[in-house]
This record gives C-alpha cells, structure tokens and sequence, in this order.
C-alpha cells in the first residue's frame, strides 16, 4: 500500500493551509495524475473526485486556519510538518511507508519531524522524504492534487462571504485591492487574512498613513 502527502496554500496571504494525504494501492490510482500545479482546475477536480470516490483510496486532510499561522510561538516550517502528520495520522497504519513532499531545506529532517508527529498520533510509519515527490511520486502527486482542491474550495467559500478575492496569493492584484478595499471600509483585517503577512503589515500601514493625511 502506498501513502502520499503534500499541502497546498503555504505562500498565500488568505485562507487556510490545507495539507492532504492518500494512502492507495497503485493500481487504484487514476491515471494523469502530476504535480497539482501542472494540470488545469477542472483536472484537478476530477481527479480529486475520483480519488475520493474509489473505496480502495483513503484521503485525509488537514486544515492550518491564519489564526494558527498566525501565532507567533510557530513558524511555517512547523506547520507544514504537523499538517503533513495530521493528515497522514488520518489515514496511515502502523508499518506503512510514507513518501512526503519535503517542505524544509533538509529533506531528512523534514521527514524525521514528520514521522514523530505522525507517531505521537499512534501509527507507527517510515517516511521518506523528498523535494518535489508531488512530479514523481503518482501517490504524492495524488495527494497535492488533493490538497489544492481543498484549497481552492477554501478560497471560493471566501469569495462567498466576501465578494472578490482574488487567488490569495500577495502577488495578485485582486487580493491586495480586496484587502486595501477591506480594511478602508472596516477599519481592521478580515478574518480570513493571515494578519502576519508583510503584506497585511503594508495595508495596514497604508490605510494609516491615508487617514493621517486627512486630517
């Protein structure tokens, strides 16, 4: 049996984290299945459907909320070994082996973090841990395609709440006219907001300075 985990949402300046993992045998996996950023949302979409609908696949997921990125005695780094371990904890059986998306510049120790989380859970599970597993590694790439779905999901039940957000990415327009647009109007962040994010940090600071020049 193979088992696969990844996440998606590291970098964005909305919304949650959202780590995955899929434990398959191989021959129940689809075919096409890559790197979650190489493929089209509507791919994506219907591989995470059939992963989901295939009763020999099991799927967990984990969810970091920006409250929890935003807590000051964790960084990035940490979060993504315990959502990884989270959502391997969900699946996982004692003797399994787990190939992991590595998400630290030491590809070993990202892995040993992995492993004593997931431990600290019950099952008790070898992991390996690579850079960029989700291009080849199809139970990885499974698990990416996962994640970023749930992601994507995540944004858009923002959207709902909110009105146009953009990607949540810091780098899209929309997101940053959202936000400027947000706290113009509310005088504070919205909820969704990773309140951490230098680019919070310059809205903020934008919006001061614009009140100040009122006066």
């Amino acid at each position: 049996m193979q088992l696969g985990a990844d996440e998606a949402g590291k970098g964005p300046v909305l919304g949650p984290m959202v780590a995955a993992a899929v434990r398959a045998p191989p021959s129940a996996l689809p075919d096409g299945l890559d790197d979650s950023k190489r493929l089209s949302p509507s791919r994506r979409e219907s591989l995470a459907a059939k992963l989901r609908g295939t009763s020999a696949v099991s799927v967990g997921v984990a969810l970091v909320e920006p409250a929890r990125i935003d807590d000051p005695e964790t960084d990035m780094n940490r979060l993504t070994v315990a959502a990884q371990a989270e959502a391997l904890a969900a699946v996982a059986q004692s003797g399994d082996l787990a190939v992991v998306d590595a998400g630290d510049v030491d590809e070993a120790r990202f892995g040993r973090r992995v492993r004593t989380a997931v431990e600290a859970e019950g099952p008790k599970i070898d992991v390996r841990s690579k850079h960029r597993a989700d291009e080849s590694h199809p139970v990885v790439s499974a698990a990416s395609v996962v994640a970023k779905v749930e992601r994507d999901a995540r944004v858009a039940a923002i959207a709902d709440e909110y009105g146009e957000v953009g990607s949540g990415y810091p780098s899209d327009p929309t997101t940053r006219t959202f936000l400027r647009n947000y706290v113009r109007e509310h005088d504070t962040l919205p909820d969704c907001a990773r309140a951490s994010w230098q680019t919070c940090a310059d809205v903020l600071a934008a919006a001061e300075q614009s009140a100040l020049s009122e006066f």
